[in-house]
């Protein structure tokens, strides 16, 4: 990788985007986006000075030794300068890799219960517990959008909006199917079952990222199914969206205003139809992107949690931690994300290599 060539690319571009911040004609709409843009390049610029800075101190030092009276004070610099420009080199490697632009927007998190029955819907309830705990851990804001339970606590489906400073950074390696191995509470003679729950990670899409054709929609009202109150059985306040061209069917009925289970489910078909927008692009990218980690293919086993051993896997990294209470308190979730972030950031510079 020619990491000088694209540093001074991004300088060039930055002191660009500076010049042309001066214009006193430039447009609100254009002064943010350039702003936002600047100061995102703000601080590979800086290490970029700083790096460039010691290439020339390294230089300068090796000068020196031909000067006797400086030649103890250069080889010192000269030390510490080939110990602190490779540190430098690979953490400007990583600032390199190019940053996935949905990593700043909030999360519509789906979670489902899978094969095993009603300890599938139970193992369900745990994760969507499990995650709303991660949230208020990480000071994020977990709002619950759609949720269909089973008789006994159970979930057979889960909808909820993760807000706050990049989450879908944090939680789209979460994306696959997540396996338990335990003793359900129905189970009498003690034997371990396997299920499984299958979660879902969508970015939450604006609508100038998704351009939805109201041609394309079929739109159906039904009454609400459930617990609510009077108003299930007296008013068809419940939306189901369909989006014909791609199939993606969404629902909501968690509201009592038909308007704002209107708004929820539009919200969450932006979120699938971006996330396919994103897959297709990823593909034409890499032809090897079922290699990668971090794809977000549901149809692969992710993650184990084993309860009587208090054991969680995770197979995409090789990375098991016996921390099942920490994990399941939302507490632990951070040491697979950052294992998983450092692969993700490793395969793309492999192959920006």
């Amino acid at each position: 990788m020619d990491i000088l060539g694209k540093l001074n690319s991004l300088v060039e571009k930055y002191r660009d985007i500076e010049a042309r911040l001066q214009d006193p004609n430039l447009e609100t709409a254009q002064m943010i986006a350039l702003s936002k843009e600047h100061s995102g390049l703000q601080e590979i610029v800086d290490a970029a000075m700083d790096y460039t800075k010691k290439l020339a101190d390294l230089e300068s030092a090796k000068a020196s030794l031909a000067d006797p009276d400086l030649k103890s004070l250069a080889q010192e610099e000269i030390a510490s300068l080939n110990h602190e420009l490779p540190q430098l080199q690979e953490k400007l490697k990583i600032m390199l890799i190019p940053r996935d632009p949905a990593d700043d927007k909030n999360v519509i998190l789906e979670i489902r219960s899978g094969t095993g029955g009603e300890e599938a819907a139970l193992f369900a309830g745990d994760l969507l517990r499990m995650y709303e705990r991660y949230a208020t851990h990480k000071g994020f804001r977990f709002e619950l959008m759609e949720l269909s339970e089973t008789g006994i606590g159970g979930v057979k489906e889960a909808v909820a909006l993760i807000s706050g400073h990049q989450v879908f950074a944090r939680m789209k390696f979460e994306s696959g199917v997540h396996r338990v191995q335990r003793v359900p509470q129905t189970e009498a003679s003690g034997r371990i079952h396997t299920s499984a729950a299958t979660v879902a990670v969508l970015p939450e899409a604006e609508e100038i990222d998704v351009v939805i054709d109201e041609k394309d929609l079929r739109i159906d009202t039904f009454r609400a199914g459930g617990a609510g109150g009077q108003h299930v059985n007296k008013t068809e306040s419940a939306i189901r969206i369909t989006h014909m061209p791609s199939g993606i069917v969404v629902e909501c009925q968690e509201e009592r205003s038909q308007i704002r289970n209107k708004e929820k489910a539009f919200k969450r078909l932006r979120a699938h139809l971006y996330e396919m927008q994103r897959r297709k692009a990823e593909e034409e990218r890499s032809s090897s992107r079922q290699a990668q980690v971090g794809s977000g293919d549901r149809s692969e086993r992710i993650r184990t949690y084993n309860f009587p051993q208090s054991r969680v896997s995770d197979h995409r990294v090789n990375l098991t931690l016996y921390k099942l209470d920490e994990m399941m308190a939302g507490l632990a979730l951070d040491e697979f994300v950052d294992a998983l972030t450092v692969s993700d950031q490793l395969e793309k510079l492999a192959a920006l290599e």
